[in-house]
């Protein structure tokens, strides 16, 4: 009995037999995507890690502060109370100004951050204009009419004039409160006068009631001076020029009014 050959399948040998190509590629994109995501995830994390690390290192440790004058620097770091210690990067400094600006003393500050670990105060300060009578009580103002601060034996070293007629009508309860029309004319007299320093020094009080007649008392001279509302210093010299011959001729005088050109209008006392 003949044996019999099977036949041999070709599709099945080996040599015939190749890898997919497909899935090569896929595999070469797959393993350089995996790796380059494993490097983006360990980088976040030293990023995260490294800046919470230099958030703990940059903390506020001193706090510099310039441009103070009548408020001292433990009085701005008052203020600033809590600010040290805290985040230099994250800190917010517009909060810490505006509790600055809320001081009556302060007209503006700046806040600056300065590594490694100071804040830098710049204050500048409101510039007291003339003593408000408001209400019966009196308060450091300054040009704009703004509050400083009361009148008190602390203050004794500035030499001002008492200003009236400054208050806002109606009055609030919230407390004492100047009127800004009012304060500008008060602070266009005080201003013009420093021109002549000599004049300056006698203006001892200024009432600014009436918007459209600043009136005058100055120091040795008990007479109220109506000056209008402009040309202020130029009227009062007329007045100084001519106030020994006019007391000499009127014993007591209660009114001067020199808003007029080239007339002088002299009211007596009553007695």
């Amino acid at each position: 009995m003949s044996a019999v050959a099977a036949p041999a399948d070709r599709r099945f040998r080996r040599t015939h037999v190749r890898p997919s190509r497909t899935r090569r590629r896929w595999a070469g994109r797959v393993t350089p995507l995996f790796r380059y995501a494993l490097a983006a995830v360990a980088l976040s994390y030293g990023v995260y890690r490294g800046s919470g690390s230099v958030a703990h290192v940059l903390r506020v440790d001193r706090i510099l502060v310039r441009g103070n004058e009548r408020l001292s620097q433990g009085e701005v770091l008052a203020v600033l109370s809590g600010l040290r210690g805290e985040s230099l990067l994250w800190t917010d400094l517009d909060r810490w100004r505006q509790r600055l600006l809320a001081s009556p003393w302060v007209r503006e500050a700046v806040l600056r951050r300065s590594l490694p670990s100071t804040v830098e105060v710049v204050v500048w300060e409101r510039q007291p204009l003339a003593v408000g009578r408001l209400g019966g009580e009196m308060y450091l103002v300054d040009e704009r009419g703004s509050i400083i601060d009361s009148y008190g034996p602390q203050y004794e070293d500035f030499d001002l004039p008492i200003v009236d007629g400054l208050a806002a009508v109606p009055a609030t309860a919230a407390g004492p409160t100047t009127d800004g029309a009012r304060a500008e004319l008060a602070a266009r007299v005080i201003n013009s006068l420093r021109a002549r320093p000599a004049v300056a020094r006698r203006l001892s009080q200024l009432d600014v009631s009436d918007l459209h007649n600043a009136q005058v008392i100055l120091s040795g001279d008990a007479a109220v001076i109506s000056l209008g509302d402009d040309q202020f210093l130029a009227r009062l010299e007329r007045y100084l020029d001519l106030a020994a011959a006019l007391h000499g001729r009127v014993a007591e005088i209660d009114h001067v009014d020199v808003r007029f050109e080239n007339r002088i209008y002299v009211r007596p006392k009553k007695r």
